[in-house]
């Protein structure tokens, strides 16, 4: 790493503070000294004031040429003068009644300097020394080698994670074998480049892993550098936004210093995108902001440096539609690995993997727990196995069984039990109807998804009861008639009420939106309104945090759209009222059963509606 030298400003203010410094403690520290009036008299006025024993101290130098004394007075005044040849001047001063005194020796010069600045000097330097090492140590280690903190300005501050502690491998990943396969490469490439140089091939420079949060792009990032057991420089991309301008592309330039001396080694820079956006000036005061050369200075290192000298760039994203097309071309980040939600199968990879670490029952069926938790990343994954290890601690087991990890997936979905809120009997009732309207309009149409669990025991997140439904196998697409069903599904739980009490609630408020919001797509993304045909009326971004939609169209077209999502909803609303008007006696019977169990299994459900 290229030394840092100290500025030459910046060390003449140091100098000047510590001169300052000194000045101030000599003058508060010795004012006596500093401050006092010496009054220089002739030899008879000292006689004189002897004599009226008005002398209250007496000193006399060295040399016994000076002699210095104080009067009675308060404060009292000092005096100078000359020594005179005087052999009773000693009874004189007896018979004052003064205090005197001979003077060995005064300080030199040499230890006034001492005292006065060299010591001071010391200390102040020491106090600096150690107050440079605390700061150290609370900024994570900036400016290591350096002394001072001050000089860790333009540090990249990466963290290095070496082969000796870097114990994640590819086998501690599951869930993600194509990304594996990608990346697997590069490892290759790492042990062996002289295969690639003798082919003429070169390793691409960098690799940019995509996709939602949680689904392990870090962790392997991390298996890269454990596998090809190499060096691994890890940096968030907020770590090169500095207050200071220039400091982010001078973090920048340190990284790459650092990656071309450790070489072969791997540079992981998570949430690029910090860094990464899109250059347009049109929002900024002038277009050449701090961001901006950051990122200027991370496309110009990624040019420069040799990809023959074995530094592999890797960077993690959520947002790759926003990152500037410059940082995806060929030559700087080579390749894009997705790393997508995992399917069943990698969801009981990952569930296996995580299994590992606890105590489990034998009989656990991991099938059925990937199944039920369709559409979770790893993270949620591993945070499912841990809260079935905690549930089954407090149920005072000492191994997890298949129940804490069912019950931990509505953990998960819908929070914890709220067992402190309790509903009145009419509510509990209002609720029973509502999550059996959802079953029953469900069970009786084609292509929907089979009744798992019914439950009516309120939840943290404010849920005062749901129904888990579970498709029997992976799915990855949707029918216009599996839209319609579901619409259809969302509306029973309204339609139950209505039926039953007459009158409708707040409850309905989730199933709203998202009938709402399955309406709208089908008509403005998915073209399945014949309407409108094969057109796309909504643009979506961010597609892996969530996704935002806005409509392009014409006002006239919009309220078009309004008025179609309008007629969906409402036909399937009367659709699911018609089913459950038929089956009303088992409405109620059902209804009944939940409202005195408060949770029923989708076997029992599908029991008794067939009895």
């Amino acid at each position: 790493m290229k030394e840092v030298k100290r500025p030459r400003k910046q060390l003449i203010t140091y100098v000047l503070l510590v001169v300052l410094a000194m000045l101030l403690i000599n003058l508060f520290l010795t004012p006596a000294i500093m401050n006092r009036k010496v009054r220089k008299v002739d030899y008879s006025t000292f006689l004189e004031m002897v004599e009226e024993k008005n002398v209250d101290g007496v000193e006399i130098d060295a040399s016994g040429d000076t002699i210095y004394f104080t009067d009675r007075a308060t404060p009292a005044n000092y005096y100078q003068t000359a020594s005179m040849n005087d052999p009773d001047l000693v009874n004189r001063l007896l018979a004052s009644g003064c205090t005197f005194t001979r003077v060995v020796e005064k300080q030199s010069l040499l230890t006034n300097f001492l005292f006065s600045w060299v010591l001071p000097l010391a200390f102040f330097w020491g106090v600096g020394a150690l107050l440079s090492r605390v700061l150290m140590k609370r900024m994570g280690g900036a400016g290591a080698g350096s002394g001072n903190p001050m000089l860790s300005f333009g540090k990249s501050n990466a963290k290095v994670y070496v082969p000796s502690t870097t114990s994640i491998k590819f086998k501690d990943v599951a869930g993600e074998e194509e990304a594996k396969q990608l990346l697997e490469e590069l490892v290759h490439y790492l042990h062996d480049p002289k295969q690639y140089a003798d082919i003429g091939a070169t390793c691409p420079k960098g690799a940019l892993l995509v996709g939602p949060p949680g689904t392990g792009k870090t962790l392997l990032a991390k298996a890269v550098a454990g596998e090809a057991n190499v060096p691994f420089f890890s940096i968030a991309g907020s770590e090169f936004v500095e207050m200071f301008v220039g400091m982010g592309a001078s973090k920048v330039r340190d990284l790459f210093e650092q990656a071309e001396k450790n070489a072969p080694c791997i540079v992981f820079i998570d949430e690029i995108d910090t860094i990464g956006k899109k250059r347009d000036s049109a929002g900024a005061i002038s277009g050449n902001d701090e961001r901006e050369q950051t990122l200027n200075q991370l496309l110009t290192e990624m040019d420069g440096f040799d990809g023959g000298k074995g530094v592999i760039i890797l960077a993690a994203t959520n947002r790759p539609d926003i990152l500037d097309p410059a940082l995806l071309r060929p030559g700087r980040f080579d390749r894009r690995i997705p790393v997508e939600l995992p399917d069943l199968e990698g969801r009981i990879a990952i569930l296996k993997v995580h299994a590992k670490k606890i105590k489990c029952a034998s009989n656990i069926d991991f099938r059925a727990i990937a199944t039920t938790a369709a559409g979770a990343s790893g993270a949620e994954l591993a945070n499912i196995v841990n809260e079935a290890a905690l549930r089954a601690v407090r149920e005072g087991r000492k191994f997890v069984t298949q129940e804490d990890l069912q019950e931990s997936i509505e953990v998960v979905i819908a929070g914890y039990q709220k067992k402190s809120r309790v509903l009145s009997e009419r509510e509990k009732r209002i609720v029973a109807y509502h999550e059996i309207g959802h079953a029953m309009v469900a069970a009786y149409q084609t292509n929907s998804a089979p009744v798992q669990k019914i439950t009516i025991i309120p939840r943290t997140n404010g849920a005062l009861g749901y129904t888990l439904q579970v498709d029997e196998g992976e799915k990855f697409l949707m029918s216009k008639d599996e839209i319609l069903n579901k619409i259809a599904t969302l509306t029973g739980g309204r339609c139950a009420e209505e039926l039953a009490f007459n009158s409708i609630t707040t409850g309905a408020s989730n199933d709203i939106e998202q009938a709402t919001r399955l309406a709208r797509a089908m008509i403005t993304k998915y073209g399945m309104d014949d309407s409108f045909g094969m057109v796309q009326m909504e643009t979506t971004s961010n597609i892996y945090l969530g996704g935002d939609s806005s409509l392009s169209c014409a006002p006239e077209t919009a309220k078009r759209i309004d008025d179609l999502v309008v007629d969906v909803v409402r036909k399937q609303h009367d659709k699911a009222g018609m089913i459950l008007m038929q089956h009303r006696e088992k409405l109620d019977e059902l209804a009944q059963y939940l409202f005195v169990h408060e949770t029923i299994t989708g076997d029992e459900f599908m029991r008794i509606l067939n009895q």
